[in-house]
């Protein structure tokens, strides 16, 4: 196979079309990479090979990634517990005002930097944003008043804008669509798995570093895990893949192999594959499609209900637990939302079918509230919370994916497109 050094993924918009030497050469590959794609062969064992050494070093790298993401976002909820409202003398109205404008931040954010992502390299942009974002969660350690948590809430969401869709983004540039779904949907088990490990540390930590050095145990809570996100990052900026036409930890054969399988899934040719577009172009492009709007409703509908994340250990305890029990009793709930998202992706990929297992989804926990709006027994209530998780959170990955998978190309509108459908269905949330 041919020397990788040359492949671009297209003229950059700067490139001259008047025949010079440098289009000449990207011509050239261009029918190089036509012949490859001719003599392609889907599901031959090195595909098998190349695929199995991609899950062996992005999956893990980004589930964890996911997990660090999720936790320091979602930690705010087990300090309330802890007891963080009452040294801030926080009121009610703070305390959903600091959840919000994480949101804010995070929608301001979350377009600009998946664009920047699709002209940089993966492996030092997302460990690069997970470095920050891991540092503001520790800060807020030290934090002695609701205006400096504030401010630190809306910094950590416009950092991990760029987290949840780049990821996505990333997936979709190395997997098939037949293999995407449950990829994807197990990258999204770590959001669900997090609220069990969220709970169980913070059972650990508010429990047995209380009054340590003579800090509250909440803080502890924010200054470990936060610490624990900065080395994660600085040790995944090593295993990262960037994008499959300029991974160095692949080789150049396997570079070629990777680029020219996701030209022949998405039915296109090499030339239609290398069209770059600005990222003026690309968010025109993303708006003008009226299937981005159609995304953004249905996912609207799924998140605007998955805010109860924050309150679970709230409510939980209402149920008559102690504040550390009501922090491991959350781990059950987030546990049989993870087995509901591996089984449904499996068979989503299957089937080839998003449509109907996103309404079965959404049916299921919309019966799950009528139960617990007309039953009063605690039992009942905490087996409906746990399959009311298991529908919300199972749909969220299946619709990100089904949009990735309607609007493939270009690449760069791929990646507004999915940004614009999780940013605008934050606002409309907020």
């Amino acid at each position: 196979m041919s020397d990788l050094k040359t492949i671009e993924t297209g003229p950059k918009s700067a490139d001259v079309a008047d025949g010079t030497m440098k289009n000449i050469d990207i011509s050239e590959h261009d029918l190089e990479l036509e012949l490859a794609l001719a003599n392609y062969v889907p599901g031959s064992d090195a595909e098998k090979r190349l695929v199995r050494k991609m899950d062996l070093i992005m999956m893990p790298a980004l589930w964890f990634m996911y997990i660090l993401a999720y936790i320091d976002r979602q930690n705010i909820g087990n300090a309330k517990v802890a007891g963080m409202d009452e040294d801030l003398n926080l009121s009610d109205d703070q305390y959903a005002m600091l959840l919000s404008i994480f949101f804010i931040g995070y929608l301001i954010c979350e377009v600009p930097s998946n664009m920047i992502l699709t002209r940089s390299r993966p492996s030092f942009y997302l460990p690069g944003i997970m470095i920050i974002w891991g540092a503001l969660c520790a800060v807020m350690s030290v934090v002695h008043n609701y205006q400096g948590m504030l401010a630190l809430r809306f910094f950590l969401g416009a950092i991990e804008a760029g987290f949840f869709p780049g990821v996505l983004y990333l997936m979709t540039c190395w997997y098939k669509k037949a293999e995407i779904g449950k990829r994807f949907s197990i990258f999204f088990t770590a959001s669900v798995c997090s609220g069990a490990m969220s709970g169980l540390l913070a059972g650990a930590i508010t429990g047995n570093m209380e009054g340590v050095r003579g800090m509250r145990g909440w803080r502890w809570l924010y200054l470990i895990e936060g610490c624990c996100t900065i080395a994660m990052a600085i040790c995944l900026k090593f295993i990262l893949l960037d994008f499959p036409e300029s991974s160095k930890r692949l080789s150049m054969e396997e570079r070629q192999f990777a680029v020219i399988r996701m030209i022949h899934d998405r039915n296109t040719s090499v030339a239609r594959q290398a069209i770059r577009l600005t990222h003026w172009q690309s968010f025109k492009a993303a708006v003008a499609d009226p299937r981005t709007y159609l995304f953004i409703i249905l996912f609207v509908m799924d998140l605007g209900s998955c805010t109860i994340s924050y309150f679970i250990p709230t409510i939980v305890k209402s149920m008559g637990y102690t504040s550390v029990h009501a922090q491991y009793m959350t781990i059950p709930i987030w546990m049989v939302g993870a087995v509901f998202l591996v089984v449904l992706s499996y068979t989503a990929d299957r089937t080839g079918d998003r449509r109907w297992h996103i309404t079965g989804c959404l049916c299921l926990s919309f019966v799950c509230t009528l139960v617990c709006i007309t039953v009063n027994n605690p039992k009942v209530l905490y087996a409906m919370l746990c399959f009311y998780i298991a529908g919300l959170y199972t749909a969220l990955p299946l619709i990100l994916n089904w949009t990735s998978e309607v609007i493939s190309l270009p690449a760069e509108k791929r990646a507004v497109v999915v940004a614009l459908v999780n940013s605008i269905g934050t606002l409309i949330l907020e």
